[in-house]
């Protein structure tokens, strides 16, 4: 049995089984959106997942940057974000550091054997990061919550923020239950001896690390609220009206990041893509935008680089502040003023290897990231 089904019991079952989004042992969806693909469309997508899709990986580890020495300094307009890849950010909130779904493995997978492989390492250790005040887990998905990280992350003496019934899995991996705070959504926690409120609000996705653990936790996203400036972290999701609520809630925010990458036509109700996460940002009120869920992990059929080339052509015509940084490399939104599109250093080298028929003069990548 999952860690979830062996301590899901009092107080913490109480508390799950008092949401309203809770139903006969699972949680489900505002919208009555569940995780299944769309009707019609199994069979045709798993056929694509495992033999078609071009460009679904890199041919060389993506560039990034050490961002150590920047974080040595305190971000001079109180707001700085680190993408460190996938959905995992090092956020700087008017002086206080808090880690996004950490991810630190090799694969998004039960096993280290098989599975979604990371394109290139974590530009910093967890050992070289600054002194953190929170970490959030906006879900219980493999390629969100780490197992490996999580227990890395137990010897710092920092709180844990996540959903209803996620606890349950930190609890089990030896985090102190003390260190352990599971929100619903709507319900918020200021964090002791520092000056942020999180809030958990409402995602459109689901959850779950085994078939029999479906939906038995909650997925969230999150908004953090310091004495200058707000934030908004998508977590895993689809378009929801809901976001609505959430910018007259909890708006206005001056970072956005939502999810862009591992999208298709038959699971867009769970997961937004570039289209619908610049609709989403639309109806959060606006605010500089920073795309998460991409460049990482082989978790969709479309081009490794669709999600960023995509945002590059909507952006321009939708007035949008789009921050597209090199991983490692941190960022104050307010002083960035346009996107370099760093990552198409890989593109233009792949698209040399796809020209020459030679394949003995081929540029061979260092650190191949394909098995």
């Amino acid at each position: 049995m999952s860690p979830f089904r062996r301590r899901t019991n009092g107080l913490r079952r109480e508390r799950m089984e008092a949401s309203l989004r809770f139903s006969d042992g699972t949680f489900r969806n505002t919208s009555g959106v569940g995780p299944s693909l769309k009707k019609g469309s199994t069979v045709p997508v798993m056929r694509e997942f495992l033999l078609g899709g071009r460009r679904r990986v890199p041919i060389a580890p993506l560039p990034s940057v050490s961002p150590l020495d920047v974080w040595a300094k305190p971000a001079e307009t109180g707001l700085r974000a680190t993408w460190l890849g996938h959905s995992t950010l090092l956020l700087e909130i008017d002086g206080v550091r808090v880690l996004t779904d950490p991810v630190w493995s090799r694969r998004v997978s039960p096993s280290s054997l098989f599975g979604p492989k990371r394109f290139q390492p974590v530009p910093v250790p967890i050992s070289n990061l600054p002194p953190l005040d929170a970490v959030i887990i906006s879900h219980d998905h493999y390629d969100h919550l780490d197992y490996p990280s999580i227990v890395e992350l137990i010897r710092y003496d920092v709180p844990f923020y996540t959903s209803l019934g996620v606890g349950a899995h930190l609890e089990a991996w030896g985090v102190p239950p003390e260190r352990i705070i599971e929100l619903d959504w709507w319900e918020s926690a200021d964090l002791p001896n520092a000056d942020l409120r999180i809030t958990s609000a409402p995602s459109q996705h689901f959850s779950g690390r085994a078939a029999a653990d479906r939906n038995r936790t909650l997925w969230s996203s999150f908004a953090l609220r310091g004495p200058r400036h707000g934030v908004f972290f998508s977590g895993d999701t689809g378009l929801t009206p809901e976001y609505e609520e959430i910018a007259e809630r909890l708006g206005p925010f001056d970072l956005v990041m939502l999810e862009v990458g591992a999208f298709h036509p038959a699971w867009g109700h769970i997961h937004l893509g570039p289209d619908n996460a610049l609709e989403a940002l639309k109806l959060l009120g606006g605010g500089s935008f920073l795309p998460v869920h991409w460049g990482t992990f082989d978790l969709a059929v479309h081009a490794w680089d669709e999600p960023a080339e995509r945002l590059i052509a909507l952006a321009p015509s939708l007035d949008t502040h789009l921050l597209m940084p090199m991983l490692g490399a941190p960022i104050e939104p307010s002083r960035v003023e346009g996107v370099e599109t760093w990552w198409r250093a890989i593109s233009t080298l792949e698209r040399r290897v796809t020209a020459t028929d030679d394949t003995t003069e081929r540029l061979i990548p260092i650190g191949d990231p394909i098995d």
